[in-house]
């Protein structure tokens, strides 16, 4: 397969975002907000129009994260998720959750419409589909159930699509859009409102006081009334949400192909270990063609790069013009119980709010978790659904147990299974079988090493151990990065942070003997 550019996706390449300075004095501010993501930035925004002063404290650069390497879809209609909702937690849930859902997405047109800004949002169908005739019913179910719940929602079996299907559910008026112009727009207004925005500045402490004290990786401090941590996986995780949170990594490819075979509408299926099928504009009057799917578990240490040959082979038989010309991978969390969590972060505790668990359709999410957290800090009236949504939940936790006890057996099994494999010659085979560009995990100096040899022979070495709690990471090869099967934290090569909810860099290794 064509080597593409590393962590590249086609949002960051084409859109230059703002640039701002690492924080380098105490400070202090009505909210701090932590993570400039679609759910950080939306929240700050909101705030700050209600009349706070807000500081985003963004650990690399903003919306370079999760955000930066969605597919841009703004709906209400997720997969199934509206039968599975109802057989779960009943037919008021499904209700709630298809109404909040449909709110962010017109709120987004409104703030979109609001600061006049051309994030190439454009209204689109959303289907959930299946080719398989056995898949039929569970989504005939499906548009039932999101009918009851609200939308209109309808089953059909003539889509847009070069290829057949057995049947799909459909609701009209979804959107798509270009999330970093969207995002570069928020950033733009939150700061001409007096909300400040600091970029390169990792907060590694939280003090949950009166008020809440946060520290620096540089050792500065900044104290707020409220915190919000928007990070994609909490980093600051008091409340152990962590054990109500599940990991998927999906990847994404993405080329040109003729206006004339756009499938006008956004479309996903479980099946093939899911696929998601949509267009953005392109050069030159062309499309975009974005797909996405192989969904796995970040660190199992499976092939990734024929997890994308299998991508690229899928598209390339049903769209017989599309070439991949980029590609990247998204990175989303689930809740146990299904509904995201947004509120306060624990009990007793009234100061510091999450938003998390969005299950892939955080572009919605992030905006539904900006205006209900902004309503929950301001004391301004809340909606129907701030309960709902609400971390502190107990809710049918019997009927939802099966998926948070298998959730907890899955990372107690990375855990072991990383530290017997470490205790052999690598887990990938030993260092003196990898080639360039390679990386595995070994004993050495007595402790699990993560070992990779550079283009030019080398090898370099850190340690294997996460710096979260300590699972053993696994090499990436499509990606060059080391991830964690626990709780999705990834690191660079050269073991500092890609991604939380870990803090802390992986501790370089000496190379001797190995």
């Amino acid at each position: 397969m064509k080597r593409f550019p590393d962590a590249s996706s086609y949002w960051m390449q084409t859109v230059e975002m703002p640039a701002f300075r690492s924080l380098a004095a105490p400070t202090q501010a009505d909210v701090i907000v932590i993570g400039a993501g679609i759910a950080g930035l939306s929240t700050a925004w909101e705030l700050s129009r209600a009349g706070c002063h807000v500081i985003v404290l963004e650990a690399g650069r903003i919306a370079a994260g999760v955000t930066g390497h969605t597919t841009g879809k703004v709906t209400a209609l997720h997969t199934s998720i509206y039968s599975r909702l109802r057989s779960q937690h009943g037919e008021e849930a499904a209700g709630l959750y298809a109404t909040s859902q449909s709110a962010a997405l017109h709120h987004l047109l409104e703030v979109a419409a609001e600061l006049d800004v051309d994030c190439e949002l454009e209204r689109r169908p959303a289907f959930t589909y299946c080719e398989d005739p056995e898949g039929v019913q569970a989504l005939r179910t499906e548009a039932q159930a999101a009918r009851q719940a609200g939308l209109s929602a309808d089953f059909v079996t003539a889509t847009g699509l070069p290829y057949p299907v057995a049947g799909a559910v459909r609701v009209d008026g979804q959107a798509q859009f270009h999330p970093l112009k969207y995002l570069r727009a928020l950033a733009d207004d939150l700061t001409a409102r007096g909300g400040q925005i600091y970029e390169g500045t990792r907060v590694t402490e939280l003090d949950e006081g009166e008020p809440c004290r946060l520290t620096t990786e540089s050792g500065e401090t900044v104290t707020a009334r409220h915190v919000v941590v928007a990070t994609h996986h909490p980093v600051f995780d008091h409340a152990l949400l962590s054990t109500r949170l599940t990991q998927h990594r999906d990847l994404v490819i993405a080329g040109p192909i003729p206006a004339g075979l756009d499938p006008a509408g956004m479309y996903i299926t479980s099946e093939d270990g899911k696929r998601s099928v949509r267009t953005a504009p392109g050069p030159d009057g062309e499309r975009l063609l974005i797909v996405t799917g192989e969904a796995f578990t970040p660190g199992a240490g499976e092939d990734t790069e024929a997890r994308y040959a299998r991508l690229q082979s899928w598209a390339e038989q049903r769209f017989p013009s599309f070439k991949a010309t980029h590609r990247w991978a998204a990175q989303d969390n689930s809740a146990t119980d299904t509904i995201p969590l947004i509120g306060p972060m624990r009990p007793g505790n009234q100061n510091v709010y999450t938003a998390t668990g969005f299950a892939g359709w955080g572009m919605t999410g992030g905006v539904l978790a900006g205006r209900l957290l902004a309503s929950l800090i301001t004391a301004a009236p809340r909606p129907a659904w701030a309960e709902f949504y609400d971390p502190r939940r107990l809710g049918s936790a019997a009927r939802t147990a099966p998926a948070f006890l298998k959730a907890q057996w899955d990372t107690g099994k990375h855990f072991v299974k990383g530290r017997l494999d470490s205790l052999g010659d690598g887990t990938n085979g030993p260092c003196a079988a990898l080639r360039p560009g390679e990386g595995t995990v070994v004993r050495a100096h007595g402790r699990p090493c993560a070992v990779h040899r550079d283009e030019q022979g080398e090898l370099h070495a850190v340690s294997a151990v996460c710096t979260h709690l300590g699972c053993i990471v696994a090499f990436n090869n499509a990606e060059r990065t080391w991830e964690c099967p626990c709780h999705g934290s990834r690191f660079a090569l050269d073991g500092e942070v890609l991604q939380g909810p870990a803090l802390h860099p992986l501790e370089q290794q000496d190379t001797d003997g190995l």
